[in-house]
């Protein structure tokens, strides 16, 4: 029966960044469900948190280590739908970072990360005493559009995190892959190129984009 073991020796796969920044994805949200409607203030903080580590993520996508980048691990339909036929094995996915279903399933939740997030910045509640940080560059009716767009696309990031989960525990026991150790020590058996990490001011530049995206939206943009 294949597993990671079979692949070799653990190898270098994600960088210090990309595991760093899912991690603290995973707190942030966590802290956002259950902050909303009990504690606004903080549920704001963890909002420009998010916004911070998505524009990271988004910078680091194309100037990161070589297995964050989505050049290198997003397919198109055809090598993804081969892929899916190959699901059935027992044998684990032996290339380096994503597999093409498992890149298009972190694209989506991004993208549907920064709608949710985007949304939340403009959203206001029904007396308009919470409200986000640019509901003032927008009619009440619109704020209000927002506010209930928010909380339906949360409903969709729910499911896509689920399906994540779901995928994690489906590999790691019919594949006996294990994604989520590779997310926390970086390494895993692998065939193909390991990483290769980027230069530090890459990682600087990621970082100073992020904080300052974040801080300016919790300004409300007023400078």
């Amino acid at each position: 029966m294949a597993s990671d073991a079979a692949a070799g020796p653990p190898r270098p796969l994600w960088d210090l960044p990309t595991r760093l920044f899912h991690w603290a994805l995973v707190v942030l949200l966590l802290v956002s469900w259950f902050t909303a409607g009990e504690n606004m203030q903080l549920h704001r903080w963890s909002g420009y948190g998010v916004i911070g580590l998505l524009v990271f993520r988004l910078w680091w996508g194309v100037a990161g280590g070589s297995t964050a980048r989505f050049a290198h691990f997003l397919r198109g339909p055809k090598a993804t739908l081969a892929y899916a036929r190959t699901l059935g094995a027992r044998s684990p996915s032996d290339g380096a970072g994503h597999n093409p279903l498992g890149a298009w399933s972190v694209l989506a939740m991004l993208a549907v990360m920064l709608v949710q997030v985007g949304l939340g910045l403009f959203a206001s509640d029904i007396d308009g005493l919470e409200s986000g940080p640019l509901s003032h560059l927008v009619s009440f009716d619109a704020s209000r559009a927002a506010a209930e767009l928010h909380e339906t696309v949360f409903r969709v990031l729910q499911a896509l995190v689920a399906l994540h989960i779901v995928a994690i525990g489906f590999y790691g026991v019919w594949k006996r892959q294990n994604l989520v150790g590779a997310m926390i020590t970086g390494k895993r058996p692998f065939q193909g190129e390991a990483l290769r990490p980027a230069a530090l001011w890459r990682l600087l530049v990621g970082i100073a984009l992020a904080a300052l995206v974040a801080w300016a939206i919790a300004k409300g943009l007023r400078f």
